[in-house]
């Protein structure tokens, strides 16, 4: 199977690096990368077969300026929804390309480990059942994959457990304990599923791997980059000091936002990602922001 992976941050190199066990894959970027069959986009496009490790901010913009329909499949590997309009990522790739040549990638899986060759379980998210088995059975040995038709369940968890995630680290930087952090996994859980369901996703893919899977890894380990920031925001840092220190995309900072744009819009309930969103934008004390959650 021939496979293009464009966007060479550290998930687009760790899936190039899963893919290529058993396959032929070639990789790109906007920039040059020093990797190994690194080729040009236009050469990338000519893959029936792509990996898109694109951040959910510049998905839109990037398929406008560069994508060109030669009835291509394509997993889609970034997670989040897009702040301008508040789309998901399905939506914004459905104006480019039809849903049955759609696929999405999610589950408990941290970039280094995955570079490492460590097991990992995913899950392939697509309307198209034989589209996401084709992308499921071309994963190496090291990788079990799991598929669904659950796409929107896959995209809200995606995107959601980033938030939670920030959360989770804000709790640990505030050295809240165990207990709490448990807690505010647990109900993040609940708001994220209760989200989900009000936009037509399963309740089950929740308790999934690219749901609660995802999440308990992501809200609680400093490998997690929306940790790190909620660990950050904790320590009374500058946002932009921590995403420097990053130095990659933290792609819960803007899912937030757009969070708080669809439920203003929408009056939806969701009082973590709320507090987020105030620490973030509104420079809310992160302690205060935890006593308002208990209360």
């Amino acid at each position: 199977m021939k496979i293009a992976v464009i966007g060479a941050g550290k998930w687009g190199q760790a899936l190039y690096h899963a893919y290529s066990q058993n396959n032929e894959v070639v990789i790109t970027s906007r920039q040059s990368r020093d990797i190994e069959n690194f080729v040009s986009i236009k050469e990338a496009l000519e893959y029936e077969y792509l990996v898109m490790a694109i951040p959910a901010q510049f998905v839109r913009e990037w398929m406008r300026e560069n994508f060109v329909d030669k009835n291509q499949k394509i997993l889609v590997a970034a997670k989040g929804i897009e702040i301008s309009s508040g789309a998901f990522l399905n939506e914004v790739y459905e104006e480019f390309i039809f849903s049955d040549r759609l696929a999405f990638i999610s589950g408990p899986s941290f970039a280094t480990e995955v570079m490492e060759s460590l097991p990992t379980a995913l899950i392939i998210s697509s309307t198209n059942q034989e589209l996401a088995q084709i992308y499921a059975d071309a994963l190496p040995s090291f990788i079990k994959g799991y598929v669904s038709d659950d796409v929107i369940g896959a995209e809200v968890s995606g995107a959601y457990k980033n938030v939670i995630a920030i959360a989770g680290g804000v709790c640990d930087g505030l050295n809240l304990g165990n207990n709490a952090r448990a807690a505010l996994i647990s109900r993040g859980l609940v708001e994220m599923s209760r989200f989900g369901v009000a936009f037509g996703a399963k309740e089950e893919t929740f308790l999934s791997l690219g749901g609660a899977g995802d999440l308990f890894l992501s809200a609680s380990s400093k490998l997690s980059r929306n940790y790190r920031v909620g660990f950050g925001l904790a320590q009374h840092k500058p946002l932009d000091e921590i995403l420097q220190e990053l130095g990659e995309v933290a792609e819960g900072v803007p899912t937030t936002k757009a969070l708080h744009n669809i439920a203003k819009a929408k009056g939806i309930y969701l009082p973590i990602a709320s507090e987020v969103y105030k620490m973030i934008y509104e420079h809310k004390d992160p302690m205060q922001s935890v006593q308002d959650l208990l209360r």
